[in-house]
């Protein structure tokens, strides 16, 4: 005989022949000869060398533990003294009872919406996360919603979250900002066969999100060929001098021309403008030397123009000062001030009638 002492919180199974044959609780007890006693502590993890089965045969057994049945598309979430503690995936799970309060909540994953029950905190933390999806609507953004490949729903800005299961999600999300739209290095014939190059900038908006994602397969790209297309239309009828001069007019017949294939996109065109128009090189060249010549004749107009107008003063002035003695004398003391600002020194030699002469200038 032994004598055995089960402290608190602890459990001890009487193993006879490799069987257990009874349980011990907290106390002190008798063990026979040919028996054994195995002691566990019921604060940690069941692990029990012995068939589980077999142990639930006996009552007083299953007072100790709870068994955890988790079925093929469940998972099971444990919490200890409502703390949350991990998650159960399929299986039979055991558990001591011992001190502490264990809850199980078992929720069914095979199906799409994870329950609000579930605290949402719970979400981004390890092991759960592994079980879930998570999906994210900006605010500027609005989504579809597909399950195995069939629309389901309009969803709008938010997170969500699905069961991680062998359902197919898909979300396509579509920004509702205005959106800037490049049409780069189109090149393009003119009706009189100069080859140019069109760079063009589109501004646009979803505004039919269904008919964006559902009835049209990449919108953007469709809309980037309905340019193409229209560009091509207007600037293949018109000649190199046409396009250059009405430039402007290009924004407006694009819009105007795809109006209603954009409307089929789901898509609203905002504005639209010619940012380049790139010419060959010997077209360039041309365009400069004509553009020069223009200058130049302008330049020699505005010469003549100029010379003229400065012969007709002259002509006025002489008239003036053949008309008007006085006018005539003031004109000369003018020029004999501006003549004697940079004389420093007159030297005069001959006779007296020299001084009188030079008199005569300042006398009427």
């Amino acid at each position: 005989m032994k004598r055995v002492t089960i402290n608190k919180n602890e459990v001890g199974l009487v193993v006879k022949n490799n069987a257990v044959v009874r349980v011990l609780n907290e106390g002190k007890h008798w063990v026979g000869f040919g028996e054994r006693a195995e002691i566990y502590n019921m604060s940690n993890p069941f692990q029990v060398a012995h068939d589980l089965d077999v142990l639930l045969q006996i009552p007083s057994f299953t007072e100790l533990v709870e068994v955890v049945e988790v079925g093929d598309n469940e998972i099971a979430l444990q919490y200890v003294n409502n703390n949350f503690k991990g998650v159960l995936a399929a299986g039979r799970h055991v558990f001591w009872k011992g001190l502490n309060t264990s809850r199980f909540d078992i929720y069914d994953t095979s199906t799409l919406e994870i329950p609000k029950s579930i605290n949402r905190q719970l979400y981004e933390r390890v092991p759960f996360s592994y079980y879930v999806r998570q999906f994210k609507v900006e605010p500027t953004e609005i989504g579809l919603l597909f399950v195995d490949g069939v629309f389901v729903k309009e969803v709008k800005a938010g997170t969500y979250f699905f069961w991680k299961n062998t359902t197919t999600i898909q979300l396509s999300k579509v920004d509702l900002r205005l959106t800037s739209m490049d049409v780069v290095g189109q090149e393009i014939l003119t009706k009189d066969k100069a080859q140019v190059r069109i760079n063009f900038a589109i501004q646009y908006k979803v505004t039919d999100v269904m008919k964006a994602i559902l009835e049209n397969k990449n919108f953007d790209q469709l809309l980037y060929a309905e340019m193409q297309f229209a560009l091509r239309e207007y600037i293949g009828n018109m000649t190199l001098d046409a396009l250059m001069e009405n430039k402007g007019s290009i924004s407006e017949y694009v819009i105007e021309a795809t109006k209603a294939q954009v409307a089929q996109l789901g898509v609203t065109l905002m504005s639209a403008g010619v940012k380049d128009i790139i010419l060959p090189g010997e077209i360039r060249k041309i365009m400069n030397e004509v553009l020069m010549a223009e200058k130049k004749a302008q330049a020699n107009i505005i010469t003549r123009r100029e010379e003229t107008a400065s012969t007709r003063s002259l002509l006025n002035t002489a008239k003036m000062l053949e008309e008007n003695a006085m006018l005539y004398k003031l004109k000369e003391m003018e020029y004999v001030e501006k003549i004697a600002e940079k004389v420093n020194a007159i030297s005069v030699s001959g006779n007296g009638q020299i001084v009188d002469q030079l008199k005569q200038l300042f006398v009427k």
